[in-house]
């Protein structure tokens, strides 16, 4: 079980996630100064509050907080597109154009394909 488990850890899946993960969370850090630094205040701005997060709706004993579900939204749909953003790019990358993906040059099987043609002629006559 500890070799299984030694070979699970040295491909390089496991790696690329724990990677990804680690640059995620810095990533969502990021995204959070950016909104609450300088996205909030911008839409305060329009609405007269700088912090979003304090915008409240009080009914009866319950407060809902919809100011910080604002906060979550913004954080959400700024990394879906970076995410984005990145998959296309590396989509570009690392997709084949169509003009390499067929040579000039005849393959074995299109060789193969003429001589099965050719047989059936021949057999046809």
């Amino acid at each position: 079980m500890l070799k299984e488990f030694k070979q699970f850890i040295e491909r390089g899946n496991v790696i690329d996630l724990a990677v990804g993960v680690i640059i995620g969370g810095a990533f969502t850090n990021i995204v959070n100064s950016l909104v609450s630094n300088l996205i909030n205040p911008l839409i305060g701005l329009f609405i007269g509050q700088i912090d979003l997060s304090n915008l409240v709706l009080k009914v009866g004993g319950a407060t809902f907080k919809y100011g910080a579900f604002i906060n979550t939204v913004i954080n959400f749909l700024i990394i879906a597109f970076i995410v984005f953003l990145l998959v296309k790019a590396v989509n570009k990358v690392t997709r084949p154009k169509p003009a390499e993906q067929k040579s000039a040059q005849p393959t074995s099987e299109d060789y193969l394909k003429q001589i099965r043609d050719l047989l059936q002629a021949k057999n046809n006559l």
